[in-house]
């Protein structure tokens, strides 16, 4: 009997998590599919119900559902201390929460910079996101500074972990990028439809800072273009994390070794094909 995996969110039309897992059960011949549903807040414990009573085999969560995702769910110890989910698996019967965000985002920037103890980074965004890479980054010892419109909210999250800071999205900004080494977007802002949307322009940045978008669509956000713009050398768009997070996901429920390259590869593809047709 055919498996099936789905993605549950809020807009989720955009997911390109569809195109990825099926292009991995594809190349492996696996009797699955996955597919996106669009579930609002107030139906997401029913739409949890309601996939382990249909079978569903295993679920995403993304925006705005990670937080209170874990309400509905068995978490996992690192899924609970980060206070959001994205994944959930129904194999043993009981729904149990996982993130990968966090092992997304670390895979990433190893390959980026190879050493993050001690380097200064600064998050865009107190979500589910935020809250699962900064809880990473933080154990492999860096010095995390959380930027949050709400600053008592950046607040909330820099106080759970062990070496950070809160800030607000205002004037603070400029001093912070000009001490850090890492910046990250771990918020929604520049995502299609709002691509000319950024947090931060080129004035603000310098060239040895490392930015790392994880917004995935469009590939090049405005916030890495004014990156270019600024001279920085090193810039990281939200593919890849797209795809280790997922890959991530795809061991937790299959047990198996997900094909890397061919999930990246068809992420790339889509959103190469739809930038033909815009």
């Amino acid at each position: 009997m055919k498996k099936i995996y789905a993605i549950i969110g809020d807009p989720v039309a955009h997911s390109l998590s569809p195109v990825m897992h099926n292009a991995a059960f594809d190349k492996l011949g696996m009797d699955a599919v996955y597919l996106a549903f669009r579930v609002s807040k107030g139906e997401l414990g029913d739409a949890i119900r309601g996939a382990k009573s249909l079978g569903i085999a295993g679920l995403n969560v993304t925006i705005p559902l990670k937080e209170k995702a874990l309400f509905f769910v068995d978490a996992e110890k690192v899924a609970k201390k980060i206070g959001a989910i994205n994944t959930i698996d129904f194999s043993s019967g009981t729904p149990i929460g996982y993130n990968t965000d966090g092992i997304g985002s670390q895979r990433v920037l190893k390959e980026t910079v190879d050493e993050i103890k001690g380097k200064k980074v600064l998050i865009f965004g107190a979500g589910g996101a935020a809250k699962a890479i900064s809880f990473y980054l933080d154990a492999e010892g860096a010095r995390v500074t959380i930027a949050n419109r709400t600053k008592k909210r950046a607040a909330q999250l820099a106080s759970k972990l062990r070496n950070a800071s809160a800030i607000g999205l205002d004037t603070e900004l400029k001093k912070h990028i000009k001490d850090s080494d890492i910046l990250i977007n771990a918020t929604s802002v520049g995502m299609h439809p709002h691509e000319d949307a950024t947090l931060v322009n080129a004035n603000l940045m310098h060239p040895d800072l490392v930015v790392f978008d994880i917004v995935y669509n469009p590939v090049e956000t405005k916030l890495l273009r004014e990156a270019k713009r600024a001279g920085v050398k090193k810039i990281v768009d939200g593919v890849k994390m797209l795809v280790y997070q997922g890959a991530a996901s795809f061991r937790i429920w299959t047990k198996g070794e997900p094909p890397i390259k061919v999930m990246e590869k068809a992420v790339r593809g889509a959103l190469s094909s739809s930038k033909s047709t815009d």
